[in-house]
């Protein structure tokens, strides 16, 4: 059976999360169902990473097999007819090989925090980024950022449901910018704890509204609590930018 690399977008505001679920309309149930009604078959479609409720992507990465060998852009339009009206659309399709999975063939994931920051709300753009009113120092959260950079213990920054064997992951990138009345934090990983992006992303606007320094910041990333994390920053604001696969033979 041919397997296909897809690569797509989606607004996660009116999803349950990547992953089905009993409890609401997840994306993954959304393009099982489009692939259903393009090829009649009943398939599983693997993602790169499961987003929670309400989180958005631009380059989530997913793999399907199918039966019949489709060209690329054949899948591509015909999925995008069957998404239609749900705001997930496939970007890119390619035939990939047999031993690639879209999870655990990836070798860095990238992900992108939005905080607009000022005291109108936004009108453009609502629901893709966090709200915050009280005036932050981008430069002294992208400072006390460059303290987690490295391998650490990132208990303090984890979901207490998260289900991942080991705490320690290796953060690669984790830059702050301005631009105007939007703050944007950037994060690259090989692979992120449940909820460690927007748990770091909370706890850095506490250093950029003051409440903490670069030093509390580090502080509690070497507690190992859960209890030290700052507040965890909403969903709206995050967004699975890209997934690498280093060099990936396609058939």
């Amino acid at each position: 059976m041919p397997r296909y690399k897809l690569t797509i977008e989606y607004d996660g505001a009116p999803f349950v999360g990547w992953q089905r679920q009993a409890n609401g309309l997840s994306i993954q149930e959304v393009l099982e169902t489009a692939f259903f009604a393009f090829t009649g078959e009943t398939i599983v479609v693997h993602g790169a990473g499961r987003t929670d409720a309400g989180v958005h992507a631009r380059g989530q990465v997913g793999h399907v097999d199918l039966s019949r060998d489709w060209r690329g852009d054949k899948i591509r339009e015909a999925m995008n007819a069957r998404l239609r009206p749900h705001p997930v659309a496939i970007l890119d399709v390619e035939k990939v090989p047999d031993d690639f999975e879209a999870r655990f063939s990836a070798t860095k994931r990238h992900y992108l925090y939005r905080i607009i920051n000022r005291r109108a709300p936004p009108t453009f753009g609502r629901g893709c980024a966090w709200h915050v009113k009280r005036r932050i120092d981008a430069g002294a959260m992208h400072e006390a950022a460059q303290r987690l950079i490295g391998r650490h213990d990132f208990s303090t920054f984890r979901a207490a449901e998260c289900q991942a064997n080991s705490p320690v992951r290796t953060l690669d990138f984790f830059h702050v910018t301005q631009d105007g009345d939007y703050i944007d934090i950037r994060a690259s990983a090989r692979s992120f704890l449940h909820h460690q992006v927007r748990s770091l992303v909370g706890s850095l606007e506490h250093v950029g509204s003051g409440k903490w320094t670069a030093d509390d910041l580090e502080d509690a990333l070497h507690a190992r609590d859960r209890a030290r994390c700052g507040v965890v920053a909403p969903a709206c604001g995050l967004f699975l930018m890209s997934v690498d696969y280093g060099e990936q033979p396609v058939s």
